[in-house]
């Protein structure tokens, strides 16, 4: 069993910056690969940015040049660095990480751009 726990979330106005984390803590073997999806009020959660294990990473195409993936394997945390925020960046940002065939999942953290 593996626990997440999202941290760095708030308020910020639009062109402003945030970094988000993502610590794994548990039963933790090798996980595979970590990232982040989000969810706004009324919208299908969806893909942010996913790190897979040989630096593979993906980014949805809104966040590509403003958003950074990284992890810390020594730390067993993933890190997604915002920039240039816009208000349709808003959502509950959630953490996966992958081990073993389970994809586990953090609670979410908020994150709000408004001016």
């Amino acid at each position: 069993q593996v626990q997440l726990v999202e941290s760095g979330g708030g308020l910020v106005q639009p062109g402003g910056s945030l970094r988000l984390s993502c610590a794994a803590s548990g039963t933790i073997f090798k996980i595979s690969g970590m990232g982040w999806y989000r969810q706004a009020p009324g919208k299908q959660r969806e893909l942010v940015a996913t790190l897979i294990s040989g630096a593979n990473i993906n980014y949805e195409d809104s966040v590509k040049g403003r958003f950074t993936i990284s992890r810390d394997n020594a730390k067993n945390t993933a890190y997604l660095h915002m920039n240039n925020l816009k208000p349709e960046d808003t959502a509950i940002y959630y953490c996966h990480a992958d081990q073993r065939g389970t994809r586990y999942w953090g609670r979410g953290t908020q994150v709000t751009v408004s001016s």
